[in-house]
This record gives structure tokens, C-alpha cells and sequence, in this order.
């Protein structure tokens, strides 16, 4: 092959700031081929969601094998599952049909405040999913939720919890610290080698919709290009988030350019690539 491989697996959003449609353009605009299975149809736009239908689980998983049978897949990113039915199917299958290192963004809630995922879904995102995970990148309010605990308040608490989230069986954690305000931005990745914060300026911006896809589909675009380079070597995760939090440094910069939608608007996702 002479194209690196991504594959998304994740609901849609019609606005084309979140989901599938910005994992499809991020995985673009670094290089790399995309493809993508969906699990959910949202109706959404910049100011928040207004339903959300599940695709049945089964057929979700259909889609995945079909795909696997035929496309190598370099590296996996999942988003928004939904159910606990979909969460279970989705971990089953790539259990037994590995698709390259899996980064999984444990989508739960929207950046308009919508909740995305069923009470008993994390519960098997816990149980299921986070043991075929690879890299699990969650937001201060997602880690919460996986761990039972209040949200962090403070920087020096992202460490902690991101390291109580590695002990549930992910092979590394990347904790975002958006939420906690301040002049940086700052995350924590945690490997079996340690801790290392990675730190941005903040952007002051009301262009906000799809950072977190945007973050997570970038390092699998990333690490879908080392893995087509060299197929047995296991990733370094930290210059891959390095790389991916410049392209999202970028997108959030150049997004209110774009003046998409009455809320959040969306970051750009093709910023250096064509002029907002």
C-alpha cells in the first residue's frame, strides 16, 4: 500500500464541525486516506442537538467487519458509540479484527453541554472498550464519569486521575485540561514511561465545536502514517499528541473565519490549506 489508512468509527453531525465529518476532514488534511462507520445519526447544528438515533448495534457491526475484510487499517479512532449495545459490539470486533492502534475519544458530551451517551454505556466503555484501547483521550468531564469522581479543578489534579484511568486497562491516557480556563491549555499524557504535560497557548475563541474530535482523529491520522512507515513498531505517543495539538492549535486559530453557525462554531479543519 501507498496510503495510510484511517478508519473512524462515530456518529454524524450534519453541521460537519463534529463526528464523522470532521475525523474525515482532519484524517484528510494530514495525508491520510479516510474511512468511516457510523453509529449513530445526530440532528445538530452550532447551537446544540436536538436527537439522536442509534444505529442497532449488529449492523454497526457489520460494517465494521465488511470493511476489515477488505481495507488495511492503519489506526483506529472511535468517537460517539452511544449505547452499551454499540460499545460492546464495536470492542468485540476489533478484539478479534485488529485495525491498528485504536484512540479512543470517549464522546459524552457536546460542547453545547447535550449529553451523547447512555448512563449504562460507560459502564462498557469501561468494562469493554478501554482494554482494547490504545490511547484514550478524554475531556476533565468524561474522566469524571469514567471514574466516579468529581470533575478536576486544578492542573496538578489532571495527573492523578489520568493515572487512575490508565490502571482500568488503556495503554496510555492523554487527559485534555480544556475545560479548566487559564492563559494554557494544558494535557497530560500518561504511558508506562510517565508523565508529560503538554502545554499550548489558549485561543480566544468562540470556534469550538469538533476540538475533540479534531484532537483524537489527528493523532490517529498520525500514528495511521508512522504505522504504514514502519508496521511493527508500537507508537511514541508523545510527539504524536505533539503533532496533533499543532494541527488543532491551527484549526482552533483560523476557525471563527469560517463565521459557520450561530453557536460554537467549528474549527477549521483544512487551516494552511485554503484561507478562511
Amino acid at each position: 500500500m501507498t496510503a495510510a489508512v484511517a478508519l473512524t468509527v462515530a456518529g454524524s453531525d450534519p453541521s460537519g464541525g463534529a463526528g464523522v465529518q470532521a475525523d474525515l476532514k482532519t484524517f484528510s488534511a494530514l495525508g491520510v486516506y479516510g474511512t468511516a462507520v457510523l453509529t449513530a445519526l445526530t440532528a445538530q447544528n452550532t447551537r446544540g442537538v436536538t436527537g439522536v438515533h442509534a444505529v442497532p448495534a449488529p449492523f454497526v457491526g457489520e460494517q465494521l467487519r465488511t470493511l476489515l475484510a477488505d481495507v488495511t487499517v492503519h489506526a483506529t479512532k472511535l468517537g460517539m458509540l452511544g449505547t452499551a449495545e454499540v460499545v460492546r459490539e464495536v470492542a468485540a470486533v476489533l478484539a478479534d479484527r485488529p485495525a491498528g492502534p485504536v484512540v479512543c475519544d470517549p464522546v459524552m458530551v457536546a460542547t453545547s453541554g447535550d449529553r451523547l451517551i447512555s448512563a449504562d454505556a460507560v459502564d462498557a466503555v469501561r468494562s469493554a472498550l478501554l482494554p482494547v484501547t490504545d490511547l484514550l483521550t478524554p475531556n476533565v468531564p468524561e474522566a469524571a464519569a469514567l471514574l466516579d469522581v468529581a470533575p478536576a479543578t486544578t492542573v496538578d489534579e489532571l495527573a492523578p486521575q489520568a493515572t487512575a484511568l490508565l490502571a482500568l486497562g488503556p495503554a496510555a491516557v492523554l487527559l485534555k485540561g480544556g475545560h479548566l480556563g487559564g492563559a494554557e491549555s494544558t494535557d497530560v499524557l500518561v504511558t508506562a514511561a510517565g508523565v508529560v504535560e503538554v502545554r499550548r497557548p489558549r485561543v480566544p475563541t468562540t470556534a469550538t465545536h469538533g476540538t475533540g474530535c479534531t484532537l483524537s482523529s489527528a493523532v490517529a491520522a498520525l500514528v495511521a502514517r508512522t504505522r504504514l512507515a514502519a508496521p511493527g513498531q508500537a507508537p511514541d505517543w508523545a510527539p504524536l499528541v505533539e503533532g496533533a495539538r499543532d494541527h488543532l492549535q491551527a484549526a482552533l486559530t483560523e476557525g471563527e473565519a469560517l463565521g459557520i453557525g450561530a453557536g460554537h462554531g467549528p474549527v477549521h479543519h483544512f487551516a494552511g490549506w485554503w484561507p478562511a
